[in-house]
């Protein structure tokens, strides 16, 4: 969105005078829809719009009446974190036919409403496009029917659709991710990690069914999250001895120690035929043939269930704005549009297009060509199906080759949740290649003392869902011990290495770049893949390890929030971590519905921390008394925390009291969220096979020699794909004194935080843009969900 051309709006209140708004949720609920029905609603006032709520979807719409109410900036306070919808969603079989629509059609004008954002799944959006080529047939038979003037008619004359996806099954094509799916996965992961204590405890094989109907996202994706044994999903469905298979597979891991079996089925799961695959045939299917204890548990509506996770409230809200930014561009000639998430880029696309691809996945099921059916899916869910079966069928030995390399993997810098992951990753990977997997305990420290091991593939095995750092992790720099660190190399005869970490690992491999004139055994093929809650490593837009760091905060936030829930007027001022790298703070502001956050990367002055005060205090004056203030850690030297504390304590005197909290190192703990489990392990392999290939491509008279620039590479997520890029040209992009990138993108987020929270500030309106068109967008692929 930001990243297009823009224009300087000098008046922000002209944008949508005499535009009229009205948002609605249809279908099912999914966590992040408040976040969604918020952001549209402020996005909209903010621009100069009337915005109304439709409450409960399209019936709400045919009903009228109280239904279709006009709503304020303060109608949408303290919804940010609920799940579910506050305006309601309801079926509504009226709707489908035309007599329906020609009373929300009279409903809808009665109000003034020509603009229509449509919050919900396939059905939901289909219907208001069908809505909307009948429109003007609509208003020519209430016309002719004395309901409405011929004015009316003229004045009305089109009607406006804007798409957001709401649905946790993440079956929409056209978008990588919709609007409550990781809030589901987080669920989904919840039960499986509790899940996990109990099945050890008993040597249990566990059978677990989650959500999905035809698209089997979740189980996919959670499979990956947790290392399942075995998925079932509708796209991929098993060969025809699958019973055999799976049998042989969980017999052979009980026989090696394994205490506990997890199995994963899509409630939609089928066979090769097309018959269903359900829960309760797999557990006697193991029953019967392995006598093992096993139980079934069906999650059902409780993935619908709890507060939205940061990434769902952060997409919701950039998609929300971008929606009422449509709508505001739109023309009558302008087809009806849905807003996607690709990669880490907002786009628009033709609704119809994505329905139509979306509709094809299950004719395409239907006639049992899967391979087509799991292509449609994307680019997302294809990485994931690949990534899960190169870690999860483990070849004889006689079958994988022997490629006569060692390759090394590592962690460096502070623990983040997701290293594991990518750790476990790494050596699966390497071991199918035919390497032979070497672990380093305690960052460089530990390679300079040959603090070194061999891996093997069931070393690794439960290591997905664990925080930290098994292996150990330090921030030492290498240039102290380059000397040592040769020695290993040549000791251990290692010809690749796989570092994980944050920005001592992308400076430490700069050092052992530089220092090879010196010493050859640094002329090895090197991958750093980014790991910091902090997401201050250059050349990646996300680090493994900053969404769990993220929702760590969120979930802080909203506690405290609660906890003011019974006290009036007040101000809760919070310290967060990252060094001099705003993005805990932006991204937790934009998440928990801060009113403001303090950050390095854009500097304020005491004026700026008096006109925050009074924004506070007006806002005292409406129902929405308390506030949140973020402050990044190393933001400024002399306003600190207590500085700030004390300032909106005095200056606030009689009108909010304050209160104040320093985070800590809570954000770094905990288990690693389903975004942070998957995206380590996709990327890990990818780096694996990228090392391979850089190995095999440099292998000459017995031994591994490289010493070009793009030998050392930083693996990063740029806006929509996956890059390896040389760290030599990463370091042009660095702030080497506050260990941040020069440029980074959430930055252009930031605005959408103030507006959100009711700052009167302009805002950079992005000129008009062509939808993109869903083929092209397609072709262009994302590997990262």
């Amino acid at each position: 969105m930001a990243e297009r051309h823009s224009e300087q709006i000098a008046n922000r209140s002209l944008i949508g005078v005499g535009k009229v708004i009205a948002v609605l949720t249809s279908g099912g609920d999914a966590q992040g829809m408040n976040a969604a029905v918020r952001a549209v609603v402020r996005m909209g006032i903010y621009v100069g719009a009337k915005m109304f709520f439709v409450h409960e979807g399209y019936q709400g719409m045919v009903d009228g009446g109280s239904n279709i109410v006009q709503v304020s900036w303060e109608s949408v306070s303290s919804i940010l974190q609920r799940g579910g919808t506050v305006i309601g969603s309801a079926r509504c079989s009226a709707f489908r036919n035309r007599e329906g629509r020609l009373k929300a059609a009279a409903n809808l004008l009665e109000k003034g409403i020509t603009n229509l954002c449509v919050i919900g799944g396939d059905g939901s959006l289909t219907g208001a496009n069908l809505f909307r080529e009948e429109w003007s047939g609509l208003l020519d038979e209430l016309a002719k029917n004395g309901k409405i003037s011929n004015d009316d008619v003229k004045n009305y004359s089109h009607l406006n659709i804007v798409g957001l996806v709401g649905s946790i099954d993440n079956d929409f094509c056209g978008t990588d991710m919709t609007i409550g799916t990781d809030s589901a996965l987080h669920r989904i992961i919840e039960v499986v990690d509790a899940i996990m204590t109990t099945a050890l405890s008993h040597q249990r094989t566990f059978v677990l069914e989650v959500m999905g109907r035809h698209c089997g996202y979740l189980a996919l994706a959670s499979a990956l999250a947790c290392g399942a044994d075995w998925v079932f999903i509708p796209e991929s469905p098993p060969e025809d001895d699958w019973e055999k298979h799976m049998v042989e597979k969980l017999s052979e891991n009980r026989a090696h120690k394994k205490r506990l079996n997890i199995i994963i089925v899509a409630e939609g799961a089928i066979d090769a035929q097309n018959q269903p695959i359900t829960s309760e045939k797999i557990k006697n299917l193991v029953v019967d043939e392995l006598g093992f204890d096993t139980r079934v548990t069906i999650l059902g509506h409780v993935q619908r269930g709890g507060t939205p996770s940061a990434f769902d409230r952060i997409l919701a809200s950039r998609t929300g704005v971008e929606a009422v930014l449509a709508l505001l561009e739109a023309k009558p000639e302008t087809p009806a549009c849905v807003v996607s998430l690709s990669g880490n880029h907002i786009v628009r696309l033709p609704l119809m297009e994505c329905v139509k691809m979306t509709q094809a996945v299950q004719k395409a099921m239907d006639k049992k060509d899967f391979k087509k059916a799991v292509k449609l899916r994307g680019r997302s869910f294809e990485n994931n199906l690949q990534t899960y079966k190169l870690l999860s069928q483990k070849e004889t030995t006689a079958e994988i080759p022997k490629s006569n390399f060692n390759v090394a993997v590592m962690n460096v810098g502070a623990p983040a949740a997701g290293m594991n992951a990518a750790i476990r990753s790494a050596v699966r990977v390497g071991i199918t290649e035919g390497h032979k997997m070497l672990v380093v305990n305690n960052g460089f420290e530990g390679l300079s003392k040959g603090e070194i091991k061999e891996f093997h593939w069931t070393c690794v095995r439960g290591w997905t869902g664990q925080g930290g750092s098994i292996l150990g992790t330090k921030r030492t720099l290498p240039a102290m011990y380059l000397e040592q660190i040769a020695e290993q190399i040549r000791t251990y005869k290692i010809n690749g290495l796989l570092v994980v970490g944050g920005f001592e690992a992308f400076q430490g491999c700069i050092n052992l770049f530089e220092a090879r004139p010196q010493h050859k055994e640094f002329c090895i093929p090197m991958c750093i893949l980014p790991a910091t809650i902090s997401n201050n490593v250059p050349g990646s837009d996300f680090s493994i390890g900053c969404d769990t760091g993220l929702n760590a905060l969120v979930e802080t936030c909203d506690r405290i929030k609660q906890s003011a829930s019974g006290t009036k007027r007040r101000v809760f001022i919070i310290e967060t971590m990252g060094g001099y790298c705003g993005y805990l703070a932006s991204m937790g502001g934009l998440s928990a519905g801060a009113d403001v956050a303090y950050i390095f990367e854009e500097k304020f002055d005491i004026r700026e921390l008096q006109a925050n005060v009074r924004h506070l205090t007006e806002k005292m004056k409406t129902n929405i008394q308390r506030g949140l203030v973020l402050r990044n850690e190393n933001c400024n030297e002399n306003y600190t925390t207590d500085f700030i504390y004390q300032l909106y304590s005095e200056e606030g005197k009689g009108v909010f009291d304050c209160r104040k909290n320093v985070l800590g190192h809570m954000q770094q703990g905990g288990a690693p969220s389903p975004f942070d489990r998957n995206f380590a392990t996709k990327i890990s392999a990818k780096a694996m096979q990228w090392l391979t290939k850089k190995l095999q491509d440099n292998f000459q008279d017995g031994k591994v020699f490289v010493n070009d620039d793009d030998s050392v590479c930083l693996l990063g997520m740029r806006t929509r794909t996956l890059l390896f890029q040389p760290v030599v040209e990463l370091k042009k992009e660095t702030d080497f004194e506050h260990r941040i990138p020069k440029e980074q993108w959430w930055l252009k987020l930031r605005p959408l935080m103030k507006i959100l929270a009711k700052y009167k500030i302009s805002y950079q309106v992005p000129s008009s843009a062509k939808l993109e068109n869903i083929e092209c967008r397609t072709r262009e692929g994302n590997e990262a969900s």
